[in-house]
């Protein structure tokens, strides 16, 4: 509604004000709102007094009204007194009979309405109650048609006997009775989806199972063999759909409080997903992962057959989702924003912008879970960034923790002033992950990490992301952040699609997820801990990644595909022989957290493996999130920010760490308890992270970890790190492959350099270096004499086959 000035008179405005009054005033609403609730709890007192002391009171009530009014002698045994048992007796007897409870149901639901509380669907709610309230006294009035004449009870009303027997009289006791049962039928299965499927799962002939493979034709093949369905939570086939709270505008005139409108528009309902695994038995050791080289001069497509699509899920066809119970919802006792803070908000907005001579048109406010965005539209001529600078005087006068500014709001046309709510919800990760748009994403790696301002679930597809950088001040929710993230992902994606790599230096924050290591971890061969924190496994584990990138970059190379996703599908159509090396590829998410300390300790050598890994491997599935609670230049360097174009920004104490982070300031202006700014290319959004507590994070690992996993965790490439031990402690009995022909080389040269062994046998000089360290334990070449050529101990081929032998 647009803001105009008025030049009426004082006498119209004032009659205007009071043909309002009534209407419009908040006064008006508490007085009503609390009638309604005080009058509904003396009608349930007094219809509840009525079942028990109806029959004493009935010689009483007969006595003319006039009598039964205002003769005092005479007094009923109804606790409601002379009012509740009139009351009980028009309505429940003269009306709808014992259905009338629920006109309290409706009458108390309408008063917290007006009170201000967010009844979600409050007009199925007044819709659904009048249906029954029809059809149960149709029901009772039908069941009970022949009340005994000492009965002062009419259960289904007067309405609803006279209307069962005027139905009677037209089909028959028989034809009512169906028409009752079918009205019902008909409205459970409308109104309830559970009963929907239950009902048709019901009455659905169950086809019977048949075999995968015939055992007569193919001996080598065996019938698979299915066990009991259970249900589970969090994957594809939608069963049921329920709705959360909705999310209410407000659209206020400047002028005053009298005009005020609330819209409520539904959020998009959530559901509980349910799917059928079938249990696969396995006879034998499942094998994890095989690297055999693939040559590029063979053809590694195969000619399709009648073959069924590989399922790389059936490894483990027994896994079973994390259901939604192992989540705890946090929402029961959440507070809420009340009409008079939005008023009170909007006035000592607007009162602050005319104290500088700014006049605003419209001014409408969105709710949201921390804070609510008051949209402003400026009258003509206004310059926006007059309004900017009003930051400060704006949060002085709502004496606000910090708002923010966003001037103007994209492709909105307004300007936006966020304002933290003073009693703020918590987002449970339960309503986030139970959403209709979480169970129904049809993303790769789909993550949902809270509720925008709209009240909206926010998710996003990491594998387009590709890569993100989490960081904020300590404290300020960064830790629950990267647990909501591995959260999603453990709720939507089988063992067998996705691997996670763990790097905690700190020890204690991703510890919890090393019950399942046999399910989703990966690690390098031979390392004990799946959750990294040595700084020298570090270094040897992200190498390792590299070395993974590497071979999965051949492989794509030789199946002629572009990225994981369209290898995977020629693998699963059986397109690619494995015989020739190929295999199906899991994702493989990398998560570091306080990567600070990293960067500390070992500088380049964690960032440059870091950096390779960002620039290149998204095409084969390959992604990274690293945290940090040192948003510095010196630890988000530019290398970092130039190849983790997503950012996710928690509360900062300073702009220059907010800037570090989004390149723009913001996070400094957050509120706390995972308020935050999610930046993907120039957009920037801000999101309530959803909550998930330490205990619920158990209780998921050990859900997953209780069940059948692979022998052992995804096996990473070998990798050898740099800190190799001297040569006093070399083993002998551990040489290289390549040990006796380095030493022949060298003898026969006879000149010990490590150049050398590098570039005659084409390998690294980590390798090259740890050769030279093994011919100086064997005797064959002197100690390290700088950049000079060592001395060779061995003077002939001879005496080297005679020590070679002697080894």
């Amino acid at each position: 509604m647009a803001f105009r000035q008025k030049k009426s008179s004082k006498s119209k405005t004032k009659s205007t004000g009071k043909k309002k009054f009534w209407f419009r005033n908040e006064k008006f609403h508490f007085i009503l709102g609390i009638f309604l609730l005080s009058f509904s709890a003396f009608l349930l007192i007094s219809f509840v007094s009525f079942l028990f002391y109806g029959a004493a009171d009935q010689s009483i009530m007969d006595a003319p009204w006039k009598e039964f009014l205002f003769d005092s002698s005479k007094n009923v045994r109804n606790s409601g007194m002379k009012v509740g048992a009139l009351l009980s007796e028009k309505i429940i007897n003269g009306g709808f009979g014992l259905a009338s409870f629920l006109f309290i149901y409706m009458a108390a639901l309408t008063g917290l309405k007006i009170l201000g509380r967010s009844i979600a669907r409050y007009r199925q709610h007044m819709l659904d109650s009048l249906l029954i309230i029809i059809w149960l006294s149709l029901t009772l009035g039908f069941i009970f048609n022949k009340t005994g004449a000492d009965s002062f009870l009419y259960p289904g009303g007067h309405y609803g006997f006279i209307l069962s027997n005027w139905l009677r009289s037209l089909v028959g006791i028989i034809g009512m009775a169906l028409i009752l049962l079918i009205i019902g039928l008909v409205y459970v299965v409308v109104r309830f989806d559970k009963a929907y499927e239950f009902l048709k799962n019901l009455l659905k002939q169950k086809p019977k199972q048949k075999p995968l493979a015939d055992p007569e034709e193919d001996d080598d093949l065996e019938p698979f063999e299915e066990e009991k369905e259970d249900e589970i939570v969090g994957h594809d086939d939608i069963s049921t759909v329920i709705g959360e709270d909705d999310v209410v505008r407000a659209i206020f005139e400047p002028d005053g409080d009298e005009d005020f409108e609330v819209e409520q528009k539904e959020e998009p309902e959530e559901v509980v997903a349910e799917e059928e695994p079938v249990e696969v038995e396995a006879e034998e050791e499942l094998s994890l992962h095989v690297e055999p080289k693939v040559k590029e001069e063979e053809v590694d497509e195969i000619e399709p057959e009648e073959l069924e699509d590989y399922d790389p899920t059936l490894d483990l066809a027994s896994y079973k989702f994390p259901t939604l119970e192992l989540l705890e919802d946090h929402k029961f006792d959440n507070a809420e924003v009340k009409q008079e803070e939005l008023v009170a908000n909007k006035n000592k907005i607007v009162e602050t912008l005319r104290h500088y001579k700014i006049e605003i048109t419209k001014i409408r406010a969105t709710i949201g879970p921390t804070i609510t965005l008051y949209e402003i539209v400026p009258a003509p001529g206004v310059r926006i960034s007059k309004i900017k600078n009003l930051e400060d005087d704006i949060a002085l006068s709502l004496s606000a923790l910090g708002i923010r500014i966003i001037a103007p709001i994209p492709g909105r046309g307004t300007i936006g002033i966020e304002v933290p709510n003073q009693h703020p919800e918590v987002v449970s990760m339960h309503s986030i992950v139970r959403s209709k748009k979480f169970q129904e994403s049809t993303a790769e790696l789909p993550v949902a990490m809270g509720k925008t301002i709209s009240n909206e679930t926010y998710m996003f597809d990491l594998a387009k992301m590709p890569h993100i950088l989490v960081a904020g001040a300590t404290g300020q929710g960064k830790s629950v952040g990267v647990n909501v993230i591995i959260t999603s992902l453990l709720y939507k994606k089988h063992p067998s699609q996705l691997k996670f790599v763990f790097i905690d230096p700190k020890k204690v924050e991703l510890n919890i997820y090393s019950v399942i290591e046999k399910h989703y971890l990966a690690k390098l061969p031979d390392t004990e801990e799946a959750v990294i924190t040595d700084i020298q496994k570090v270094k040897n584990t992200l190498n390792s990644v590299n070395i993974e990138m590497d071979a999965r970059y051949d492989l794509l190379k030789a199946a002629h595909a572009r990225n994981i996703k369209e290898y995977n599908k020629k693998f699963i159509s059986r397109r690619l022989n494995p015989e020739k090396g190929h295999k199906f590829m899991p994702y493989i998410v990398v998560i570091i957290d306080e990567f600070a300390d990293l960067i500390m300790t070992a500088g380049k050598e964690i960032e440059l493996p870091i950096a390779r890994i960002a620039q290149l491997a998204r095409a084969v599935g390959i992604h990274m999130i690293i945290a940090t609670q040192r948003p510095s230049t010196n630890i988000i360097t530019g290398v970092i920010k130039a190849n983790f174009p997503a950012r996710i920004a928690f509360k900062v104490a300073s702009m220059i760490d907010s800037r570090t982070i989004l390149d723009t300031p913001g996070a400094n202006q957050l509120i706390g308890k995972g308020d935050m700014l999610i930046a993907s290319g120039s957009e920037i959004t801000r999101v309530q992270c959803a909550f998930v507590d330490t205990p619920e994070v158990e209780k998921i690992c050990a859900f997953i970890g209780d069940q059948r996993g692979y022998p052992t965790a995804f096996l990473l490439p070998e990798y050898v790190g740099d800190d190799e031990p001297g040569p006093g402690d070399v083993d002998l009995n551990n040489r290289d492959d390549l040990f006796d022909d380095a030493a022949r080389v060298v003898v026969m040269n006879q000149m010990g350099s490590t150049s050398m062994i590098q570039r005659r046998f084409a390998i690294g000089y980590n390798r090259a270096g740890r050769l030279m360290d093994q011919l100086e334990a064997a005797g064959i070449v002197g100690p390290s004499e700088g950049s000079k050529a060592r001395q060779v101990l061995i003077s002939d081929e001879y005496s080297l086959e005679q020590l070679l032998n002697n080894l």
